[in-house]
């Protein structure tokens, strides 16, 4: 009997369970890391109220969207060349800053008009750069639509849903390095990226209930932006893509919130 294969294999089993042990603790120091930190940047929002964890400065956020704010236009084909678009973008985006809470913070608001003729979209980067395509604003039927699209990217700023978001990805990617010794990395990647897809679904429906308000604040109709969801659900069409796959909420759940949101602000005026 050969006595020697079986010491080489007890060895082998050793070596693997010492491995895992030590695995296992640069595993758990890492996951505990990740919730000490997150737990370290949980603070009130002050413009919505909620809790979020936020790793980055007032300062921080205006930099990153001034920064990025010439490439984002860039890519959309540059700046719409007419200065009569340009300036109702302009005004309708600063009348509703300043009538809402918006006027009272330290970010900068600028309001750009993309030359982007076939992207339906509009999204806002952080500090207050907020951007529409003319594709979205050629389909506006009116300055309430407008006012309901360019209200709902203020409200991104406000909600300090990007800083949110990368404060979020950071964590799940510490997370993720921390499963990784342990070989449940794919796991947490996975279930860290639904967590991410539905957080950003919270984002939509709390800029749009923002929206509504900053909409009212200024005079403008907020049954309008029933009107936008409308015009987002055509550009979708019959293939959009579902809901839970989606960082948006479907068109028609967003139209019932945004309902909810007209009924509870006009109550309160």
């Amino acid at each position: 009997m050969n006595f020697s294969y079986f010491r080489k294999l007890n060895y082998v089993e050793i070596m693997r369970r010492g491995n895992f042990k030590v695995r296992l603790l640069i595993g758990v120091v890492v996951v505990a890391f990740a919730f000490i930190r997150r737990c370290s940047q949980q603070e009130t929002n002050p413009y919505t109220g909620r809790v979020q964890a936020i790793s980055l400065s007032p300062e921080q956020e205006i930099a990153i969207g001034l920064q990025s704010a010439p490439g984002m236009a860039q890519q959309h084909g540059g700046l719409h060349p007419d200065n009569r678009y340009q300036a109702l973008v302009d005004n309708v985006g600063q009348k509703l800053v300043n009538n809402s809470i918006a006027k009272n913070t330290p970010y900068k608001y600028d309001f750009h008009l993309l030359a982007d003729d076939k992207t339906i979209n509009a999204f806002a980067l952080p500090g207050g750069q907020c951007f529409i395509t003319y594709a979205l604003f050629s389909k506006l039927q009116n300055e309430d639509q407008l006012a309901g699209v360019l209200g709902h990217e203020i409200g991104h700023v406000l909600g300090k849903h990007s800083n949110e978001r990368i404060t979020d990805s950071k964590f799940w990617q510490t997370l993720v390095m921390g499963a990784s010794a342990i070989d449940f990395g794919a796991v947490a990647q996975q279930y860290g990226q639904g967590k991410l897809l539905a957080n950003g679904r919270d984002d939509e429906l709390e800029s749009d209930e923002l929206g509504v308000l900053f909409m009212i604040k200024a005079g403008y109709n907020p049954e309008e932006m029933i009107g936008v969801m409308q015009i987002l659900k055509n550009a979708a069409g019959p293939n959009r893509v579902p809901e839970f796959q989606s960082t948006h909420p479907d068109p028609e759940n967003r139209i019932e919130k945004i309902r909810e949101a007209i009924s509870k602000y006009k109550k309160a005026s």
